[in-house]
């Protein structure tokens, strides 16, 4: 079993003196329940799935109830916590009056359909779970030194081709099996479930926009050039854009601007959190040797584990991307709060790169063979 970044976090938690809530957020199917499977197992915690309605009731915001739950149980943990969104009001007594601690888990975004979630204002505290980071496999794959190179190509194949979603990447079935399971994840979750739940009104719509984006990755999105293709009006667009962003589908890289030179771009650029779900969408897992957009799907990777690291890691960045009138491109610049900037060009081939931003900043190239060690020496 991988033992996940964060997990060094919820045990410092469990031991510690501190008493807030600890949310553990991420999208459905990234591994949050299996962390929770394993605290439960370790802690001899009970674990509620508020999936359930029976498990919901328990959570009932009566006193009698809860009072009985926190004397028997002094950690709590809780799976699909946003299942149950009146759950706010107990886990707020459990909070203020038992001084139990849980542990809950829920997809991040979803929370924000509650407006009582707002009461929790300094009673609780944040993690993120998402996908496989390149981190996290690396640091959970036992080898030999000599083996480093050969596992890294290996380890971004797999990645760009199938994704990291926890099922897909430790999955021993083959090529076929891993793609129907991806297309069962794009399906039931990035789907349907994400579409339900937000009350969007057209599947078919929330599934064009983002194969029209997963065909343009690495290039600017343009809303209005995406409602006129589909049809479709432009603030629709945007809410469904909007609302795979907050579920941890898509990443939104906006263009850097600057007073010394004015950036020509207005427009975003999306790449997917799992390049799997992308491939899926367009229908291509061949080899990336074979592929026209080889280059996009490696800038892509390289997008979504900077990402993935500083969400997890809740590193103090901002990103963006910079391009000018003249032409002159930065694919990623990273601000710390510092205002120091970094500036990273993606090439899947090492070649020589430019000094194109404008302010002082420290320039890095990522390739096919320094990727893994650029990542893992990301600072806030």
């Amino acid at each position: 079993m991988f033992t996940r970044t964060i997990e060094n976090n919820i045990q410092n938690y469990i031991n510690g003196e501190n008493r807030k809530i600890l949310f553990v957020w991420g999208p459905r199917r990234a591994g949050k329940t299996t962390l929770l499977s394993k605290i439960s197992k370790k802690q001899d915690a009970p674990l509620f799935n508020f999936d359930f309605l029976s498990d919901r009731e328990k959570f009932q915001p009566r006193r009698e109830i809860l009072r009985k739950i926190a004397e028997e149980h002094p950690l709590i943990l809780i799976d699909e916590v946003q299942s149950y969104p009146e759950s706010t009001l107990s886990l707020k007594l459990l909070h203020d009056e038992y001084k139990v601690k849980i542990i809950a888990t829920g997809s991040s975004e979803l929370r924000k359909k509650n407006q009582e979630f707002d009461s929790l204002a300094g009673r609780y505290e944040e993690l993120y779970c998402l996908p496989f980071a390149v981190e996290e496999i690396d640091e959970n794959t036992p080898r030999k030194s000599y083996e480093r190179d050969a596992f890294a190509q290996v380890l971004q194949n797999e990645i760009q081709l199938y994704g990291a979603y926890p099922e897909i990447y430790t999955s021993p079935e083959s090529a076929s099996k891993k793609i129907s399971l991806l297309e069962n994840i794009l399906e039931s979750y990035v789907l349907k479930d994400i579409v339900a739940l937000y009350d969007l009104k057209n599947l078919k719509l929330a599934k064009d926009i983002l194969t029209k984006i997963a065909l343009q990755i690495g290039q600017e999105v343009s809303m209005r050039e995406i409602a006129s293709s589909l049809q479709a009006n432009v603030s629709t667009v945007s809410n469904y854009i909007e609302v795979f962003i907050k579920n941890y589908v898509l990443i939104p890289l906006p263009s850097f601007k600057t007073n010394v030179r004015r950036a020509v771009s207005e427009n975003r650029k999306l790449y997917f959190f799992d390049l799997g779900i992308r491939n899926a969408l367009v229908k291509d897992f061949r080899n990336l040797d074979l592929r026209p957009d080889k280059g996009g799907v490696f800038e892509n990777f390289i997008v979504s584990e900077l990402e993935k690291k500083r969400v997890i890691q809740q590193l103090p960045l901002s990103a963006y991307f910079y391009r000018e009138y003249g032409g002159k491109e930065v694919d990623i610049v990273l601000e710390n709060y510092n205002k120091e900037y970094t500036c990273y060009e993606i090439k899947y081939e090492s070649k020589k790169i430019n000094r194109n931003f404008p302010l002082p900043h420290t320039l890095k190239m990522i390739d096919k063979d320094n990727f893994l060690d650029e990542i893992k020496a990301l600072r806030g």
